[in-house]
């Protein structure tokens, strides 16, 4: 991972860096925002852009019942007290420097529930309570913070599951589903002085995905057959 995060910072260029943190342990996050300001002296934008969602974990986050509790508190450590911890060692550090953009990934998993991953959207409905709070106890210091609620984004790990990609493109009101350029251009915005008069949002990033009635996709398919297919890109 470390190589992988030196080879894009050298694609960008600019004076980037890469560094290698574990978003689960609060000293690699400490070491990692000190890293960054010994090499620019401040910091300007927060993106907490992480979670614990690999193939192991997902099969295992279901239910109340059935989730193994390691697993409830390892989703926990990484999708919540992760995006603390990088706020709570970021933020004095914009203080000092005048202000600061933090812009926290949550989910649309985050506001609606779903029949498995219960730790998963419950971990990112407390991103975005957390991101409500970070905004009321420090916009007065020139610190804003919003969220970032992505919708089903086509990348390699959601690749492998054809049929719910299927299954997802049903749901979908845009003509295609999204990709992960789309959430940088709403980072980016959010991270811009365009949007400094934006603050404790949470922006669904989703293509409609939760913005209908549940039987929409069943009834549009009833009486608008001829309506083209969603592209997946």
């Amino acid at each position: 991972m470390e190589s992988r995060a030196a080879d894009t910072a050298k694609r960008i260029g600019g004076g980037s860096i890469g560094l290698h943190f574990d978003c689960g342990d609060a000293a690699s996050i400490e070491a990692g925002i000190a890293e960054t300001i010994a090499r620019f002296g401040k910091i300007d934008i927060l993106f907490n852009n992480a979670a614990a969602t690999s193939k192991e974990v997902n099969l295992q986050d279901r239910t109340a019942v059935d989730i193994p509790i390691e697993i409830w508190d390892l989703v926990m450590n990484v999708n919540v007290r992760g995006v603390m911890l990088g706020c709570k060692y970021a933020i004095p550090h914009m203080i000092r420097n005048g202000g600061g953009s933090i812009i926290n990934t949550a989910s649309d998993s985050g506001l609606a529930g779903d029949n498995v991953r219960i730790a998963y959207g419950t971990s990112k409905a407390a991103v975005i309570g957390l991101t409500k709070y970070v905004a009321a106890q420090h916009g007065r210091q020139a610190i804003r913070c919003n969220a970032i609620l992505p919708g089903p984004i086509i990348n390699d790990s959601l690749a492998e599951y054809p049929e719910l990609v299927a299954r997802i493109k049903r749901q979908a009101l845009t003509s295609r589903i999204g990709i992960p350029a789309d959430i940088a251009a709403m980072a980016a915005f959010l991270a811009a002085d365009e949007s400094q008069y934006i603050t404790g949002q949470a922006y669904s990033v989703d293509g409609g995905h939760l913005a209908h009635q549940p039987q929409m996709a069943d009834m549009r398919e009833i009486e608008a057959p001829e309506l083209p297919p969603v592209d997946t890109f």
